[in-house]
């Protein structure tokens, strides 16, 4: 029987190496790079993926020179007013997760509209990672329980992994069930640190413009042949013989 796929979470690596192999600016790269986000999560409702997690936009690619940055805030606006607008129409609810607050007041208006708007689809979620890293979440976290604390909401022992995990950006999202990475690196990059600790992870060398709904059967392919204990074994290693006297 296969596992069930739930979560999906995808470092979306290669736009700019994509474009200088053709010759192309960076900016076309990532132009390439949003039609194929589009494509994937088509091919993800036809596989019955209910959440799709994109990392889209890093805190440390705030570091960027200036006029990129300012490129990909273009494309992230236009996305959000016309991408956005044409998922909602399938049933999807749409979820942003990171610090927002860098972004325009433009921007985090969007935002909030475009969450707002598709509260009410449950079928399937589209979390957006913009101007996000796990470690940034982490302290976030740790600062809204301590504020918590301080006003005497929580106690410091309140602080179960269960209670930790509703302070984070994905309160109330299930954790992912597959990390694919394009590109061929093989790192994680500052993603979703707490919420992969039990995830399958998956590297392909094909640049995220390429990847291809084959390249998504590749990766689930491998997923579903992947043994998921966590952390138990399903058969003791260790046998008792009985004798007979």
């Amino acid at each position: 029987m296969h596992k069930k796929l739930n979560h999906l979470g995808i470092i979306m690596d290669g736009n700019g190496r994509w474009a200088t192999a053709r010759g192309l600016s960076r900016t076309e790269g990532h132009k390439a790079g949003a039609k194929t986000v589009t494509r994937v999560l088509e091919a993800c409702q036809k596989r019955g993926i209910h959440y799709v997690t994109l990392y889209a936009f890093s805190t440390e690619n705030w570091k960027r020179p200036a006029a990129e940055v300012a490129v990909l805030m273009d494309l992230f606006k236009s996305y959000l007013d016309k991408d956005v607008a044409e998922l909602q129409k399938k049933d999807i609810r749409i979820h942003f997760i990171g610090d927002r607050t860098r972004f325009t007041a433009e921007i985090q208006r969007q935002m909030k509209r475009i969450e707002e708007a598709t509260r009410g689809d449950e079928t399937y979620h589209l979390i957006l990672a913009l101007s996000y890293s796990g470690r940034d979440e982490l302290v976030r976290a740790m600062r809204r329980f301590g504020k918590d604390v301080q006003s005497g909401l929580r106690n410091p022992d309140d602080l179960t992994e269960e209670a930790a995990a509703s302070y984070l950006d994905t309160a109330g999202l299930p954790d992912p069930d597959l990390i694919v990475r394009t590109s061929g690196e093989q790192r994680l990059s500052n993603f979703l640190l707490w919420q992969m600790a039990y995830a399958e992870l998956y590297f392909t060398p094909v640049l995220w413009p390429d990847f291809s709904e084959s390249d998504l059967d590749a990766a689930i392919d491998s997923f579903q042949k992947r043994e998921r204990r966590f952390g138990t074994v399903t058969e003791s290693p260790f046998k008792t013989e009985t004798t007979v006297s």
